[in-house]
């Protein structure tokens, strides 16, 4: 496979996100750090692209820049990443779409359901690949859990339980520390802060497990700091397309969690579990049998847990192995269609622009069912109803 060129925007010195794009980027080779706009101080992001090895002429000063020099250039990136703030993701990732780049844009894609359709459209049209994290979709067992349920390991899927809490915001006396504030500003997160920043990783990855769409939904959301004017709590009942039944809870006031992602998958012939905290093991209750240890690693299982799988077992697995995952998938389908060729069905996983337009769907309707004292409302995308 010839090695892809790889661009980030955002991601700058000091940020969370950029260093397990990098190492998540870089960990199999197959793509190379090749430009970057990472600061929204022009010459910080030029001083730090340079040490992290990127070519003077390709560390930016902003986005605009990088899009405009990149797109004359016969060695283009082709795929590029995008790490910003939320409210710039739309503006950047159809730029590049437009002008033909590949894009994966964190989470979420966009600001409003309107935009979140207008990617889905262009996407679509250029025939570039629009990919959004959900990069907690790449761990090893999730995608065992998938498999199974594809299988028919579990029978008809009854009940889908998600959880993503954790208390890192639960000090008031935090509510005006500019770390922590602007997640709960409307102006510059939304309708929505901790369902759209926690919850909707939480909901795709009942979806991706389970193969199933959200379609309705009914939401109590709740101010438990009382000068913040969105939500740092929201519990969530929803209906899927396939007749499961779903509960999920985010919060970020939840003091003893720490980062509080897990799934649990209810069947008519079994039950799974699973944790990203714990996330070598995955818990499997047959129906009428005893409870079952799954170990990352072991033989006999998916072919999709397989090649996701990137240390021996018993070793911990971490998010910048899971966001490699993505990134492998990226290869394999940006790859699969320079060489016109078929893409490798166990790397045929990577999260749609669809899946962030259904994610930014769901925001909205939580919004609006938490505003109505839970009011069940329609979920789906308009251009999906």
């Amino acid at each position: 496979m010839e090695k892809l060129k790889w661009g980030l925007i955002g991601g700058g010195e000091g940020s969370q996100i950029g260093p397990a794009h990098r190492l998540g980027a870089g960990l199999d080779a197959l793509f190379e750090f090749t430009a970057g706009a990472l600061d929204h101080r022009p010459d910080a992001g030029r001083d730090y692209g340079q040490r992290l090895g990127l070519q003077k002429d390709r560390a930016y000063g902003d986005w605009q820049e990088m899009l405009d020099r990149e797109k004359n250039r016969k060695d283009q990136i082709d795929l590029v990443t995008v790490a910003t703030p939320n409210s710039t993701h739309f503006e950047i990732t159809k730029s590049f779409l437009e002008a033909g780049f590949h894009v994966l844009c964190e989470k979420p894609m966009t600001m409003t359901v309107q935009e979140a359709e207008d990617i889905v459209r262009i996407s679509e049209k250029t025939g570039q690949i629009c990919a959004v994290n959900y990069g907690y979709s790449g761990y090893s067992l999730v995608r065992h859990m998938r498999a199974m349920v594809a299988r028919g390991d579990l029978g008809a899927v009854r009940l889908v339980k998600a959880e993503f809490a954790h208390g890192h915001h639960a000090d008031a006396a935090d509510a005006d520390n500019p770390r922590v504030r602007w997640r709960y500003d409307p102006t510059q997160i939304g309708v929505s802060a901790q369902f759209a920043d926690c919850g909707i990783h939480a909901m795709h990855m009942a979806s991706f497990v389970t193969d199933q769409e959200v379609t309705t939904l009914s939401a109590d959301t709740v101010s438990c700091i009382p000068v913040r004017t969105l939500e740092d709590d929201a519990m969530v009942n929803f209906r899927m397309d396939k007749g499961t039944v779903g509960r999920l809870w985010t919060s970020s006031i939840a003091l003893g969690r720490q980062h509080g992602l897990t799934l649990q998958v209810f069947g008519e012939k079994g039950g799974l579990s699973w944790s990203q905290e714990q996330p070598n093991q995955l818990y499997w209750m047959p129906l009428n049998g005893r409870l079952q240890t799954i170990e990352r690693g072991e033989a006999d299982l998916s072919p999709e847990a397989d090649r996701s799988t990137r240390v021996t077992i018993g070793h911990a697995e971490g998010m910048p192995l899971a966001f490699a995952n993505i990134y492998r998938d990226l290869a394999e389908v940006i790859s699969a269609q320079k060489e016109g060729r078929p893409i490798d069905p166990a790397a045929n996983m990577v999260p749609t622009a669809k899946d962030g337009l259904r994610s930014m769907a769901a925001v909205y309707a939580v919004a609006e069912s938490g505003a109505k004292n839970g009011l069940w409302v329609d979920a789906r995308p308009p251009i999906f109803q």
